[in-house]
């Protein structure tokens, strides 16, 4: 029983887009949505919080048909477009944070200076005094202290 429901499934999605990131980013999204409207109806029902759960109930239902309506759709190139432009601003935000956290971390080690020339960062190890720090970009030499 449980092999031909799984086989009938299999031939209902041949051909369809499925799940990738962006439908499981939507989900965990919706699935938070949903414990904080479940949250705010039972316990912070006054007026002003109950137009939030109305809100937050349309957003919820929107988010699952664009999970749904993804996941059967069979213009798999538009989907994967769509995926890829989610790739991109995960990435992108990824590397704002994790850049800021990876040179503060760097900051224990080093002086991160900018040429004042062309405002290449330049990474000094620290403890060695009044230095020449040439940049490797446009050549221009300037004394700092690490």
């Amino acid at each position: 029983m449980l092999k031909n429901l799984r086989y009938r499934f299999a031939v209902f999605m041949q051909g369809r887009y499925g799940t990738d990131q962006l439908s499981r980013f939507l989900s965990i999204v919706t699935l938070v949505l949903l414990v904080v409207e479940n949250i705010v109806n039972h316990f912070l029902a006054f007026p002003g919080m109950l137009i939030f759960v109305r809100i937050a109930g349309y957003v919820i239902a929107v988010l699952l048909f664009i999970i749904y309506f993804r996941t059967f759709s069979r213009n798999i190139p538009r989907r994967y477009a769509e995926n890829q432009k989610f790739l991109a601003l995960k990435d992108r935000l990824s590397a704002f944070f994790g850049g800021a956290r990876r040179s503060a971390g760097q900051r224990i080690e080093y002086h991160i200076y900018r040429c004042p020339q062309c405002s290449q960062k330049i990474r000094i190890p620290r403890g060695k005094g009044r230095i020449m720090v040439r940049c490797p970009k446009c050549g221009t030499e300037f004394v700092k202290q690490s």
